[in-house]
């Protein structure tokens, strides 16, 4: 397999030329606060739906420095519906500190790139590559897949030093001239296979440009790749949510702990158990109970239980004071920071 290394960069951006994704609205730009953006938000996250939201980012967002002037529940509530909120709260830090630390352009080099929020290092280096030209590979996912099948590196990704081998065996693949062109070219290129071609299951060898040096496709097992023996476990958890309307219709709705699922979003009153929902609510509230919203985490189930307390004339008893807590017209809910799920509850009221 060493001796096929120097050929599988050229296949790779021959292929993409031809045969590759050129269309997407973060392609064929050099700008590396547009590269940035769709980075962040493709992260975890389909094509199809990033679409909308990259479209309505740049609308309000043009660039680094309006991101990073904007208050950052503008900001949360235009990335509702994502997912993964940490993202966006990472997104408005590294705005401000690009605008603040590098005079809002961005720096170029791997190294600087990996020292804002949010940005690792494979984020890094498909900024780095796609932008600049820098000779940097990336190691998402779908290019995991891809280089170790290719490769047929079996060794356990759960272990950090094997990880380490393979982040070395990407940088022997990376193209070693015209960086400028091939280097864009060629990490688009493994993201493209890895997202339509080298799939986790039923890969499309046939048409893979690199079938025919690719180990995991001679030995007949491409499906036994990546290697990887640590999982996450699932968990199950019950949340009750006070729904709490003053004779105004307005609803009470506090922020989010910074840290924690949905932190830093406004939200209804959470309780782990109804009997203390009840109390907070007080006993002179008329509750009605809500159908159950059953909301999928990436290693959760969270069963969401609405519960409306109509007429409250006082805010509900949450014990300490919660930043940015009151009452809010359906009116202001636009503009909120809401998790997804909570802001299809409150369209439902």
């Amino acid at each position: 397999m060493t001796s096929a290394i120097p050929e599988i960069a050229t296949r790779v951006v021959r292929w993409q030329k031809e045969h590759g994704r050129n269309h997407l609205p973060w392609q064929n730009t050099r700008d590396a606060y547009r590269v940035w953006l769709s980075e962040i938000m493709l992260q975890q996250t389909q094509v199809a739906t990033v679409l909308d939201y990259y479209a309505r980012f740049l609308e309000r967002f043009p660039d680094v420095k309006a991101l990073a002037a904007a208050p950052q529940d503008e900001v949360l509530a235009l990335w509702s519906g994502l997912g993964y909120y940490s993202r966006a709260r990472n997104l408005h830090k590294a705005a401000q500190q690009v605008v603040s630390e590098f005079g809002g352009e961005f720096p170029h080099t791997v190294e600087l790139l990996s020292s804002l929020p949010g940005i690792g290092r494979s984020t890094a280096g498909a900024i780095a590559s796609f932008c600049f030209g820098e000779r940097s590979a990336i190691l998402d996912a779908n290019v995991r897949r891809v280089l170790t099948r290719v490769l047929g590196f079996d060794a356990d990704l759960a272990v950090a030093s094997n990880e380490r081998r393979l982040w070395a065996l990407a940088d022997q693949l990376l193209p070693v001239d015209d960086l400028q062109n091939n280097m864009p070219r060629y990490t688009q290129g493994m993201m493209d296979l890895g997202a339509g071609i080298c799939t986790p299951r039923s890969p499309a060898c046939l048409l893979c440009p690199l079938e025919s040096v690719c180990v995991a496709r001679r030995n007949g097992h491409p499906e036994n790749y990546p290697v990887r023996t640590r999982t996450l476990k699932r968990s199950a958890h019950s949340w009750w949510l006070l729904l709490a309307r003053d004779e105004a219709g307005r609803l009470w709705l506090e922020r989010r702990p910074q840290t924690g699922i949905w932190a830093g979003l406004y939200c209804p009153p959470v309780f782990d158990e109804r009997a203390l929902l009840e109390h907070a609510a007080g006993s002179a509230a008329q509750l009605v109970d809500l159908p159950v919203v059953t909301h999928v985490l990436t290693h959760r189930d969270l069963y969401l239980h609405p519960v409306v307390a109509e007429a409250s004339a006082r805010p509900p008893r949450v014990g300490e004071a919660v930043e940015g807590a009151g009452f809010f017209a359906p009116s202001a809910w636009a503009d909120l920071g809401l998790p997804a799920p909570v802001r299809k509850l409150l369209a439902t009221l």
